[in-house]
């Protein structure tokens, strides 16, 4: 029995055996589920019950995801976490690009999912608090009025590039950021391709900022698609 009161899920999925998996799965764990088989459907849903995080398959029966996606990004900046069984990097980049939050292969495990589902409610909830000047993860601090990096309590200094790139990771933690919008931010929209200086900055980005930079705890490679900076 519901109380109202429990997270809303919005499943945008065609398909009855995932949906009856997810309902289980998301149910049993704390959270209210509202279903719909068709993009239209799921569309309007988001905007009459207003949830907290939308999961979304992209192969729906009377639209793309992708479109989807596009479409609920032009009111609302709620959290959609894709899960689809297109489980190649393009795919992955093509729904990270169009405004999605997340994505997951399926088949996936019900503890990974409810993980995803915490990020995405803590991001909303970040972006919803974006006055806030400073924002902190683990023992790193990121003053962006006065644009300080702190780490354990000690000011580091980066370089305009690499402050850039830490910035448009603060704006979106916890979501994957593809390389295209991370070269577009830091470097400009003529300079989208050249995914090498990323790896270079990022290097550079995890030696000041990470204890142990060959194994970072916050600034995560998404292989083939970005980069996200870890929350949990």
């Amino acid at each position: 029995m519901t109380t109202g009161l429990e997270p809303l899920v919005l499943l945008v999925e065609d398909e009855p055996p995932m949906r009856r998996f997810l309902r289980a799965a998301l149910t049993g764990h704390g959270y209210q589920l509202v279903e719909a088989e068709t993009g239209a459907a799921g569309l309007t849903e988001a905007a009459t019950r207003t949830p907290e995080v939308i999961l979304l398959d992209l192969g729906l029966p009377d639209m793309d995801g992708l479109e989807f996606t596009r479409r609920v990004r032009e009111w609302t900046r709620t959290p959609v976490i894709v899960i689809s069984a297109r489980g190649q990097e393009k795919d992955k980049v093509a729904a990270l690009d169009a405004g999605a939050d997340d994505y997951l292969t399926k088949p996936f495990g019900v503890e990974e999912l409810l993980a995803r589902i915490r990020v995405a409610r803590r991001h909303r909830d970040e972006v919803a608090g974006t006055d806030e000047p400073v924002f902190t993860v683990g023992d790193i601090r990121v003053d962006l009025s006065s644009r300080q990096v702190f780490v354990q309590d000690r000011e580091t200094r980066l370089t305009p590039t690499e402050w850039r790139l830490l910035t448009t990771l603060v704006r979106h933690a916890g979501k994957v950021v593809t390389h295209r919008q991370l070269l577009k931010e830091a470097w400009g929209p003529g300079s989208v391709s050249q995914t090498q200086y990323l790896r270079v900055y990022m290097g550079q980005l995890r030696h000041k900022l990470e204890a142990e930079p060959a194994r970072p705890r916050h600034l995560m490679t998404e292989p083939g698609v970005g980069y996200r900076l870890k929350l949990e």
